[in-house]
């Protein structure tokens, strides 16, 4: 009996620290997860300036990056200023639409001078697989500045976050 318990209690440790670690790295982004993020990057901003937030903001490794959830910033012109991917930097958006002819940066400034901030929902094709995935994004406009930061969530729909939240000041 007491072999048996040993032999169940290892068998227990063992998948709690294999199998824990892959449930935490695949934890879903919550319409609020994003929410906060993205007023923490504008906090960020608003205190620090782009020229120190933006190297913060884009650090793979650091508090504002978290597996699929990351911030993006855009200026006025709908032009990537700050993004987890350099190669994104600089290029501006204004031109790209997804499959159904929505213009994405356009959506965006529309959300960042008409609200302040708000919700686009849009497809985009879904890292690691290139698949397009409906995906939204949590748009707010950086008071001080002439930009807006976001943070996107792939495979849900504004009516699923309508539901499921009250975006907090």
């Amino acid at each position: 009996m007491e072999k048996k318990l040993i032999i169940f209690l290892m068998l227990a440790a063992i998948l709690l620290t294999t199998v824990y670690p892959v449930l935490a790295e695949t934890q879903k982004i919550t319409p609020q997860m994003a929410a906060d993020h993205v007023k923490k990057a504008v906090r960020l901003i608003e205190e620090k300036g782009p020229d120190i937030a933006f190297p913060i903001l884009s650090d793979p490794d650091g508090e504002y990056v978290d597996g699929e959830l990351y911030v993006f910033t855009y200026n006025m012109e709908g032009t990537i200023i700050q993004h987890l991917r350099p190669a994104l930097v600089g290029k501006n958006m204004m031109n790209i639409k997804d499959k159904d002819g929505k213009c994405l940066a356009c959506e965006f400034l529309r959300i960042a001078k008409e609200q302040g901030q708000g919700w686009s929902q849009y497809w985009w094709p879904k890292p690691g697989s290139g698949e397009l995935s409906i995906k939204v994004s949590y748009i707010m406009k950086v008071p001080s500045h002439a930009m807006f930061v976001g943070v996107g969530i792939y495979d849900m729909t504004i009516d699923q976050i309508k539901a499921s939240i009250k975006v907090k000041d």
